[in-house]
């Protein structure tokens, strides 16, 4: 697959695509900042040795990308699959910080959000 003009940019012109379902667009509504949360939260765990919160915080990443994935099942428009491990965390982490958070604050998740609604 050619992700022309980088992982980046390719995520987001394909971004609406895979988020058009209302359940799995509240769903990441929830669970992309939680994955945010649980995240920065394990690197403070991890540099101030606090194990077992960092074992929470881990479980929580987790737990959040599991209930996107299950969202994502929702669509009409299946992801395209992960090339490897690289692939895998690269567009997982540009997902959760970059592309998501962007998708909001374009008004593309509320767009999507509305025309769901109008159908």
């Amino acid at each position: 697959m050619t992700r022309e003009g980088g992982l980046m940019a390719w995520q987001w012109r394909n971004y609406d695509v895979n988020h058009r379902d209302r359940g799995n667009l509240l769903l990441h509504f929830v669970a992309v900042p939680a994955f945010i949360g649980a995240t920065l939260a394990l690197v403070s765990c991890l540099l101030h040795g606090y194990w077992f919160a960092a074992g929470l915080s881990f479980l929580l990443m987790v737990l959040s990308f599991a209930a996107q994935a299950i969202g994502h099942k929702r669509e009409s428009e299946a992801p395209v699959p992960f090339d490897g491990p690289g692939d895998f965390f690269g567009r997982v982490f540009i997902e959760q910080f970059i592309t998501f958070p962007r998708f909001i604050l374009s008004g593309g998740w509320l767009r999507q959000l509305q025309h769901r609604n109008e159908q």
